[in-house]
């Protein structure tokens, strides 16, 4: 049965692709995307609502559907700091999965990152896991994490550290024991995203690195 695909971050690298992804996809009958800006892309199965994301609550009659795709993320030069890079990775995404999960969405699909832990000494990765497991506590049937490492793609923005690795780190990771740190491009990401919700599941599932982007 088709199914209505609910998406946050659909102008990021992954979640750009994974919109276009949705909308050619057989198996979705509608995409909701929630944007602060408006999309370019016209489709007939897009209903894009530009929303306040400091106000979610006023916009939860939106999120309704089968999946929920959360792709929504920055960095911290572009948010201004570390406080207001959290306040958009994790707050506005456990704001947003709160409203999916009372409105009896069943199935969550997360970006988060490789090294994703809440114990860790990085406030980025630390702030990952910590998201995760405020996730996993909501009451969806289903969880989908994926955590990628350095994702390749077409970015708005230049940022010299990440070309920098990405020009490095495929040949690095060449070398025996390297190759499940490798580089994943951001079709790789949304076709595995796509990819899962087409298979059964239930309860949580978290990808990581070498395991789905073989």
């Amino acid at each position: 049965m088709p199914k209505t695909a609910v998406i946050i971050g659909a102008t990021g690298l992954v979640g750009a692709t994974l919109l276009n992804q949705l909308l050619k996809s057989s198996d979705i009958e509608k995409v909701v995307a929630l944007t602060r800006k408006g999309l370019q892309q016209k489709s007939d199965k897009l209903e894009n609502h530009v929303i306040d994301f400091e106000n979610l609550a006023q916009h939860r009659e939106l999120i309704k559907g089968d999946l929920f795709f959360s792709c929504l993320g920055t960095t911290r030069k572009q948010a201004g700091s570390l406080a207001a890079q959290r306040h958009i990775d994790f707050d506005y995404q456990l704001e947003a999965a709160k409203l999916a999960a009372g409105n009896m969405i069943p199935h969550y699909l997360l970006v988060s990152s490789s090294g994703a832990n809440a114990q860790s000494v990085s406030p980025y990765l630390k702030m990952k896991g910590e998201l995760e497991q405020a996730l996993q506590r909501l009451p969806f049937q289903r969880v989908s994490i994926f955590q990628p490492s350095l994702l390749l793609g077409q970015r708005k923005e230049s940022r010299f550290g990440e070309g920098l690795a990405a020009k490095i780190l495929p040949l690095l990771c060449k070398l025996p024991g390297l190759q499940k740190f490798r580089p994943v491009h951001d079709w790789e990401v949304a076709e595995k995203m796509l990819k899962v919700t087409k298979e059964a599941g239930e309860g949580v599932s978290i990808y990581t690195l070498d395991e789905i982007f073989h």
